[in-house]
């Protein structure tokens, strides 16, 4: 750091907003990623011995990212470069290479380079690190809120150690709260009784695990206490917005939460299907695409154990399509509620790719003789339809005899469980099994 920038920081000291402020210097200093930032794992023994590689950091927004960054940039000897994704492209990453390669000409001095949002550049840009982060010209620390399997190139990857950060925890930010309120270098220098106990923890709660969030909250609510002695909840929630639940309808979080309800339906659980239904329309998700989901969880994990699932969502689709929203909700509950608590069976599930698969191995085998349509007279003659029983000639309506292709004859694809209706189409076809196999013996 130069001496200009010694003199920016010590402006922004009093100037910057408390979350920027209130970063930590030191790894043991960050609060809620202790299984990363703890003592003796990969990344505290790489920083205590200067010895940094390539990471990139995964999490949520507010939940340390950029903070750990810093510090390994602070408790490291390297030449720290910042660069945002949103704001920079090719040109600016060709420039830090070249400043990159003549200091360590020069200097003998690594050059440590932090992306933040990594994920924004595409795939020419990322590609632009790839050969001086295998080379060791620069050691990269990208920062991302989406996945990176899916955001990021493979190949940058699997050249960086992936550290996942976690969401922060109530207790974690009422930390970082608590810590703001009282600093008197960088923080509010305020007294801990200026905001009570559920205050703060309020606060902690509306900003779900963001902690930048939380910060910004405290602020708020500290330059708008009007003289009062100590803020109450009732205070700090007219003055603090409740964070939006984190959900992207177009990334993985989406793909998470649908993924725990369809499981949560499937597992019997109504209780955990209304809580991530409710999580998905509350961050905005469509309900349509909800209602797509029951329709064909209705049909692949029920089936017939319950024929009527597939009737409830049918219903309850057009029934949103008729009230809309809000009075519409009820119905995917309702629907949520039923598939959760029906009887469960993939049997028709399995049957078809079972059959599927047979289709694709055999390929078009010929209808047999007896079973084929015979609406002309050479068609007659030529057999088609000869031999073929006619079941409601026969007791209970069933004629014992095949209809599959002589490949396939005998072949199962279907097998019932015993749970719920199918328990019924079990014994009956069981019978009919049975009946067909005396007819073969005799």
């Amino acid at each position: 750091m130069d001496l200009f920038d010694h003199t920016v920081e010590l402006d922004m000291a009093g100037t910057a907003p408390l979350a920027e402020r209130m970063r930590p210097k030191r790894l043991e200093d960050v609060v809620g990623q202790e299984h990363i930032t703890g003592k003796n794992t990969l990344l505290e023994r790489a920083v205590s011995e200067d010895r940094v590689f390539s990471m990139i950091l995964w999490g949520p927004p507010g939940c340390g990212k950029t903070t750990l960054a810093n510090v390994i940039a602070a408790q490291t000897k390297n030449k720290w470069v910042k660069i945002s994704a949103v704001l920079s492209g090719v040109k600016e990453v060709r420039q830090i290479i070249e400043e990159a390669r003549e200091g360590r000409r020069l200097h003998n001095r690594r050059t440590l380079l932090f992306v933040d949002e990594i994920h924004r550049f595409n795939k020419s840009q990322q590609d632009a690190f790839l050969f001086h982060v295998e080379n060791g010209l620069i050691t990269l620390i990208g920062a991302t809120t989406e996945n990176p399997s899916f955001e990021v190139n493979p190949a940058l990857v699997s050249r960086c150690r992936v550290f996942t950060l976690n969401s922060l925890s109530q207790d974690a930010i009422v930390q970082i709260l608590n810590r703001a309120l009282t600093d008197k270098g960088r923080g509010l220098g305020l007294g801990p009784d200026t905001f009570s106990k559920e205050s703060i923890e309020y606060i902690a709660a509306a900003a779900d695990g963001d902690a930048r969030a939380a910060l910004t909250s405290l602020e708020t609510c500290a330059l708008n206490q009007g003289g009062l002695k100590t803020l109450d909840v009732e205070d700090v929630r007219a003055m603090v917005a409740q964070k939006l639940l984190r959900h992207d309808k177009a990334g993985e979080e989406h793909f998470n939460l649908i993924s725990a309800f369809i499981k949560s339906v499937r597992g019997s659980d109504p209780d955990a299907a209304m809580y991530w239904l409710e999580r998905m329309l509350s961050a905005g998700d469509d309900p349509i695409y909800l209602l797509r989901r029951m329709i064909r969880l209705a049909t692949e994990d029920i089936g017939l154990a319950d024929p009527g699932a597939l009737t409830m969502a049918m219903n309850a689709d057009a029934s949103f399509r008729r009230l809309g929203r809000p009075e519409g909700d009820g119905s995917l509950y309702q629907a949520a509620v039923y598939l959760a608590t029906a009887p469960k069976s993939n049997a028709v599930y399995e049957a078809q790719k079972q059959v599927q698969d047979a289709v694709k191995k055999h390929g078009a085998l010929p209808v047999p003789m007896h079973i084929r349509n015979a609406p002309t007279g050479l068609m007659k003659q030529m057999g088609y339809g000869k031999g073929y029983k006619y079941a409601h000639d026969y007791k209970d309506g069933y004629a014992p005899q095949s209809y599959l292709p002589p490949p396939l004859e005998g072949a199962r694809f279907y097998h019932p469980t015993a749970r719920g209706y199918e328990k019924t189409v079990k014994q009956r076809l069981e019978a009919w099994l049975d009946l067909k196999k005396k007819a073969g013996d005799n």
